[in-house]
């Protein structure tokens, strides 16, 4: 046996030797010394037990009740149905002294918004409410001017609404939109899901887009639709709803094959119809030029 191997041979049982060492270790931590029974045994499903009851659950087509009154900004009461003013709206449940998922949540929200060629306060409305009932006007508003800075454009501090409230009118809203969330007593922080909604003028849940990042284009659509496609640019947003379908289970756009071969299927032959006409029009003015009479 060569030098090389026999150091082969040895370093592979001494790294083999340490990783059976570090596993016992880290069992061994792991078993608690009371003698309960270990964590991933109390919970199977592999989640903390504070996060068994945190999730967003799709409720398309619940009515959200625009009756509930909140405090704005300024701290003035309004309803929902107030501040949607007949337009789509897109809510955003977190809380303001949310040290990161909510401010992540609505990085996402304005970074999408800035690229989507629709106008806060003019075409739709942004509502966004925080679950903590203990927080006060003051930290909305601080929120407010922020992310209506942020995003650019005029009629934002009009139509992105940071509202605060009590905690049944914030439970009743969340549990329209089955939006789950938990206080944790021991971080003293809430545990929730993170996600927007895209309600209709009439308050209807229209769709939902998960996580802490959402593509512009499936913003877009997803207004338009929301609104009965009353906004947006008649002909491209048609185009583009006919090419992509809302699928529920990922919160996301995607691309319909079928329509897609239908609509260069019906291109094609306009085109190839087309074409053709121009060919006929051509062979018939080369037959009989202008002027002339055909003989009998």
């Amino acid at each position: 046996m060569t030098m090389i191997k026999v150091l082969q041979r040895d370093f592979s049982k001494a790294a083999l030797t340490a990783c059976v060492a570090l596993l016992m270790m880290l069992l061994a931590g792991a078993s608690p010394a009371s003698g309960q029974q270990n964590w991933f045994a109390q919970n199977p499903s592999g989640k903390p037990e504070v996060l068994r009851n945190v999730g967003f659950d799709q409720k398309l087509n619940q009515q959200v009740p625009l009756d509930l009154a909140f405090r704005d900004e300024h701290g003035a009461n309004a309803t929902l149905g107030q501040l949607m003013h007949g337009r789509p709206a897109i809510l955003t449940l977190v809380y303001y002294q949310c040290p990161m998922l909510c401010t992540e949540v609505l990085n996402g929200t304005v970074n999408s918004l800035k690229d989507v060629p629709l106008d806060i306060g003019k075409d739709f409305e942004v509502i966004t409410v925080s679950i903590d009932p203990s927080e006060r006007p003051v930290l909305a508003e601080a929120k407010h001017i922020m992310y209506a800075g942020i995003y650019g454009r005029p009629g934002a501090l009009a139509g992105w609404h940071f509202l605060t409230g009590d905690q049944p009118q914030i439970q009743q809203l969340a549990a329209s939109v089955g939006f789950r969330y938990v206080y944790d007593q021991d971080s003293q922080q809430f545990a929730h899901a993170s996600g927007i909604v895209v309600l209709t003028p009439e308050g209807h849940v229209s769709r939902y887009f998960f996580g802490l990042s959402y593509p512009a284009r499936d913003v877009r659509l997803g207004l338009v639709e929301a609104s009965s496609e009353k906004i947006g640019s008649p002909i491209t947003d048609a185009i583009l709803l006919f090419c992509y379908h809302y699928d529920p289970q990922t919160g996301k756009y995607g691309l319909v094959i079928q329509n897609v071969i239908r609509a260069s299927g019906a291109l094609t032959i306009l085109v190839l119809g087309g074409a053709v006409l121009v060919m006929f029009r051509r062979e018939k003015h080369r037959i009989a030029p202008p002027g002339v009479a055909a003989r009998h």
